[in-house]
């Protein structure tokens, strides 16, 4: 009685000492939010659009102030007295200047500023057409994110149907391998007893049919732990939590109803390649106009000044003689830059003219290339339909054929080969029925996305 008291502690206590393993329940909605709020590579993408909007910035702070600044700490010589020889202030006859400038008796510290704040009054549209490309560049990488979601979007879709096909495909070998063993228990009965109903080619090939659904079985576990670990990976999961799907059997979504002209209509709105190239073609001639302004002058207005301080020597303060040593100067100004390579600059036009003319012709081939690329997922889509509609037909009689071939072998009436013969038929339509299904779904997704709107 003590022991088993304790038994019964130890089971209570059990789930205290052995956590339960996490569990994460999702459908397809779910599980593409969570792969959209972790996947590293959306953020990669908002990286680049951080880094665009910060050139724009960068652009815009150089029509703002520019500061220059320059101080400096040295060592000069003493001068004491005046401007003449023998340090004479004033001189009536024999004047001479002196001559002692490089005679060094004392140093004294040396102090010294120069300074300018200019800002730029017009740059004849250099500036302007910088900050337009700028400006595009961040429309054409905030499109980047977009597209970037549309591919998390559509794997997230292919790992999650491909899951539920290849656990389908599991369902009917495992449904598959317990009829078989059952056959073959009772024709070794029947063997053992030596009925006749049997022959021992029926049990051989019983056995055979029992090596092929192994040998297809462990390509279907395969497939589904394959796809159940990609489908982790992109909704970001803990290395320890289970993930469960709601979706018990994989099922073919609604066809869409709109025509095939209603979905190009809806790329050529939607697209985010057309929002790509058209801020691409606006930022490519806004780049061609700054190159071409780049060879006018940048006009600027400021204030620019200097100061030089040596307490050891005498203050000059003639007005005809700068003194670098000792003086103060400030004043407001307005003046001009101006400065080209008239050698290089046409070839620097030209090269962003040929990027521009590349550009063009790529948006050209866009216009034709997106309607076939939705031409191409819309009739691929309606002919996987009609073909998933045929194969559930031949999927179920196949079924019925099986239960028959079965129902008959039990009953004596029939031979192991009908059972492999009906069951083969039944798990190649089968399959090949999920597999439509899986192609249906994946092409769906994908015809809303080359359509500009996955929802």
């Amino acid at each position: 009685m003590m022991r088993r008291s304790r038994f019964l502690l130890l089971l209570c206590l059990l789930p205290l000492v052995w956590p339960a393993q996490a569990v994460t329940r999702v459908n397809l909605d779910q599980a593409i939010e969570l792969a959209l709020a972790s996947d590293p590579r959306i953020d990669e993408k908002r990286a680049f659009v951080k880094k665009a909007e910060a050139l724009l910035r960068e652009v815009e702070g150089k029509g703002g102030l520019l500061f220059n600044v320059n101080s400096f700490v040295a060592m000069t010589t003493d001068v004491d007295g005046g401007f003449y020889t023998n340090e004479r202030v004033t001189c009536s006859t024999d004047c001479q200047p002196r001559d002692d400038a490089y005679d060094v008796d004392k140093v004294s510290l040396w102090l010294g500023l120069t300074f300018s704040i200019v800002k730029p009054l017009t740059t004849f549209g250099q500036l302007e057409n910088y900050e337009l490309a700028a400006r595009n560049s961040i429309l054409i990488k905030q499109e980047d994110v977009t597209l970037q979601k549309e591919t998390v979007k559509l794997q997230v879709v292919q790992a999650y149907n491909g899951f539920l096909a290849a656990r389908d495909s599991r369902f009917l070998l495992e449904d598959t391998r317990k009829r078989l063993e059952t056959a073959l228990g009772l024709v070794n009965d029947w063997l053992d007893e030596g009925s006749g109903k049997v022959k021992l080619s029926d049990q051989y090939a019983l056995q055979a049919g029992l090596g092929i659904v192994d040998r297809y079985l462990a390509d279907a576990s395969g497939l589904e732990r394959i796809a159940m670990d990609g489908l982790r990976l992109l909704i970001g999961v803990d290395p320890g939590e289970e993930v469960e799907l709601e979706d018990g059997r994989l099922q073919p979504v609604e066809l869409p109803e709109r025509s095939l002209d209603q979905w190009i209509a809806l790329a050529m709105d939607n697209r985010a390649e057309f929002k790509q190239v058209e801020a691409g073609l606006e930022a490519r001639r806004a780049l061609v106009e700054a190159k071409r302004a780049s060879e006018k002058p940048i006009v600027f207005a400021g204030v620019a000044g200097s100061a030089g301080y040596t307490p050891g020597r005498a203050k000059l303060d003639n007005p005809f003689i700068y003194d670098p040593f000792n003086h103060v100067a400030a004043s407001p100004l307005v003046g001009l830059t101006w400065q080209w390579e008239a050698d290089a600059l046409p070839a620097q036009v030209q090269q962003e003219q040929a990027e521009l003319d590349a550009l063009v012709h790529k948006a050209s081939f866009a216009r034709k290339g997106i309607p076939f690329e939705v031409s191409e997922q819309y009739h691929l889509a309606k002919s996987k339909f009609a073909g998933l509609l045929a194969m559930k037909q031949s999927a179920l009689a196949a079924r019925r054929w099986m239960i028959a071939a079965y129902s008959d072998f039990e009953a004596g009436l029939g031979e192991a080969e009908k059972i492999l013969t009906a069951m083969q038929a039944y798990v190649l339509a089968y399959t090949d029925y999920v597999r439509i299904v899986n192609d249906f779904n994946n092409h769906v997704s994908k015809l809303k996305s080359v359509s500009g709107v996955y929802e």
